[in-house]
């Protein structure tokens, strides 16, 4: 059973280099206007070396990458710069780097946190703790875990999940670190055997550059093909695979939440 291709892996590490210098140029720009938020906005500030501060933090960053993570997968401008990450058709280590160039959304998600009075510089710090933690869920190395690590934290048996493009696996699994999320919010599955990573429909292209567009790509083409306002608002806000309730004949609906092979 082949769990990686050299191809796929070399895919990888570029769109995971080419994300890593869009994201630090993003998050300068977005630290700066956090702390403008949280300086002169936050109607209190949160002091950086208190206990309670950290525990707001985890939980905080936590739920809100749940909430953000569950959007992408609902709404087509986002999932078209997602499905980037579940665009292989393999899951190890590798794949954890396999991170989307259009990173403006994901950026603007931690507004909440500096205008509850979330020292900024503190909320990086913990996102970067839960990339570093993707590392170890992002594998097929580790089977199930102790039943009481199972029910609360993410394992990479629940991730594995996340990256299946099985009906029974789609859209599944949205947690970082904590998995109580989802299964408060009736997201979560159990893994039921090994699943068929990517997309519901194979990008098959081990292009970093139409890795990255091609959901974008098709977006645009819905819209132009569009016949009405409604219409093209719903090929870009609503969900991947949306179309519009009079193209019955549209056998391709799941063209875009398709176009994630392990969509969720």
């Amino acid at each position: 059973m082949e769990r990686y291709s050299l191809a796929d892996t070399r895919a990888n590490i570029l769109t995971g280099v080419g994300a890593l210098v869009i994201s630090s140029v993003l998050r300068t720009v977005a630290l700066f206007f956090y702390a403008w938020i949280y300086v002169y906005v936050a109607p209190f500030r949160l002091p950086a070396d208190a206990w309670y501060t950290w525990v707001a933090l985890f939980f905080g960053v936590d739920l809100t990458i749940y909430v953000y993570h569950r959007m992408t997968h609902r709404i087509r401008l986002l999932w078209a710069g997602h499905q980037v990450h579940h665009s292989s058709q393999y899951l190890n280590v590798s794949v954890a780097l396999r991170r989307k160039w259009a990173q403006w959304f994901e950026k603007l998600m931690w507004l909440p946190l500096p205008l509850l009075g979330v020292p900024p510089a503190l909320v990086f710090t913990v996102h970067s703790l839960h990339l570093l933690y993707g590392l170890f869920a992002h594998t097929e190395k580790i089977g199930t875990l102790p039943r009481p690590v199972e029910a609360v934290f993410v394992t990479p048996s629940h991730h594995r999940v996340h990256h299946g493009s099985d009906p029974e696996y789609l859209d599944k699994n949205y947690g970082s670190i904590l998995i109580v999320w989802d299964r408060l919010f009736g997201t979560f599955q159990p893994e039921l055997h090994r699943p068929t990573y990517g997309l519901t429909k194979p990008v098959d292209t081990h292009s970093v550059w139409r890795i990255q567009v091609h959901e974008f790509a098709q977006m645009f083409r819905d819209v132009r093909g569009a016949t009405s306002w409604r219409d093209r608002v719903g090929y870009v806000f609503g969900p991947p695979g949306w179309r519009p309730a009079k193209s019955t004949s549209d056998t391709d609906a799941t063209d875009s939440a398709p176009q994630r092979i392990a969509a969720r």
